[in-house]
């Protein structure tokens, strides 16, 4: 697949911020010099506040120090899709021993990886929802698998008190999410992330919100 976003800079910490987020997300991309001609292909340019006047190109993000990098990726992921704003956020959750998580936009996977404890996944998916916080979707959704229940119970419950009441909360049943493909046979993390993907395609039973509990009494 060719790449659709290009990193332009020459400055080496610009450079290893910006790379190091694209391959934790294996996003494919092209790094040029900023004075390069920019391949017909790329949709976005990523560079810095003071290269980007060197670039010529309709579509540039700048790397600022007040922001985020998964955030400037994320931008940069949803404009090589031609998509103006997502309409459907999904975060899957494998929960065990290694929480294996998956992050859907749009029906694309933008995120994956591994966490390892409760409390280290809920901060996850409080920092990958605050990074759509920017670019308003139409639905966003949290889905658990119910293969530990008691994990299960214990996320579903404290993602009620932290996260907004119009995310929606769903347990998911996890049975076929274990046939994994050969080459993840050994590799329990790839296989926990696998799942959450799985879990995050799966229409599941939605959890009644406290908060919409208080609002109703």
């Amino acid at each position: 697949m060719k790449a659709k976003i290009a990193v332009a800079t020459v400055s080496g910490k610009a450079y290893y911020v910006i790379v190091s987020e694209l391959k934790k997300k294996k996003v494919p991309f092209l790094s040029l010099t900023p004075n390069e001609r920019i391949p017909i292909q790329v949709k976005v340019v990523i560079t810095t506040e003071k290269e980007r006047p060197l670039i010529k190109h309709e579509k540039i993000l700048t790397l600022k120090e007040e922001m985020a990098p998964e955030l400037l990726i994320n931008q940069a992921m949803q404009i090589a899709q031609g998509k103006e704003r997502y309409e459907k956020i999904v975060i899957g959750v494998d929960p065990g021993e290694v929480f294996g998580l998956a992050v859907l936009a749009d029906g694309n996977v933008v995120e994956t990886g591994n966490c390892f404890s409760i409390e280290e996944t809920l901060d996850k998916i409080k920092s990958v929802l605050k990074n759509f916080k920017s670019d308003p979707v139409t639905s966003v959704l949290v889905k658990i698998g119910d293969g530990v229940p008691e994990y299960k119970d214990e996320i579903l419950r404290a993602l009620d008190e932290i996260l907004p009441s119009n995310v929606v909360l769903q347990s998911v049943r996890e049975a076929g999410t274990n046939r994994y493909i050969s080459e993840t046979k050994h590799r329990r993390g790839l296989r926990d992330i696998v799942s959450a993907m799985k879990i995050a395609g799966r229409n599941g039973h939605t959890f009644t919100r406290r908060e919409n509990n208080e609002s109703n009494n």
